[in-house]
């Protein structure tokens, strides 16, 4: 679990950076960044469930209204036949775009969830950072 969290840590921090010439980048780089910030805590053996199930939430209202917002991942889908989202960096098709964030997001919860379900795994003494 601890490669797990070190390795999402590091790649939320970069789509973090990644966000940076984004349009909407006050909304993307703290959702990449909490999530940076729950996998650090989950690599040093410091697991919050409650704050997984938060940021789980928030996430998971966030894709399902870029699901099914126009321009979403429907539109994208069934209008223009899943076109490519990943020929340029630069989305010049709003599909493009939202399909992309929705992804993101679902990343996001994936991470989010293999943390919550482990720490609600481990045993007593395990969640207070004493291991055997």
């Amino acid at each position: 679990m601890k490669i797990f969290n070190i390795i999402f840590c590091f790649l939320f921090i970069v789509f973090a950076g990644l966000q940076y010439n984004d349009p909407d980048p006050y909304v993307w780089m703290p959702i990449y960044l909490f999530s940076a910030v729950c996998c650090g805590m989950a690599a040093r053996q410091r697991f919050y469930p409650r704050l997984y199930l938060t940021g789980i939430a928030v996430y998971f209202v966030y894709a399902i209204y870029l699901f099914f917002t126009k321009d979403g991942v429907v539109d994208w889908v069934s209008q223009h036949q899943a076109e490519n989202i990943a020929q340029t960096m630069k989305a010049e098709k709003p599909w493009i775009e939202d399909t992309r964030e929705f992804f993101g997001l679902f990343i996001c919860i994936v991470a989010l969830g293999i943390n919550y379900f482990y720490a609600k795994k481990k045993k007593p003494y395990e969640k207070a950072g004493y291991s055997s």
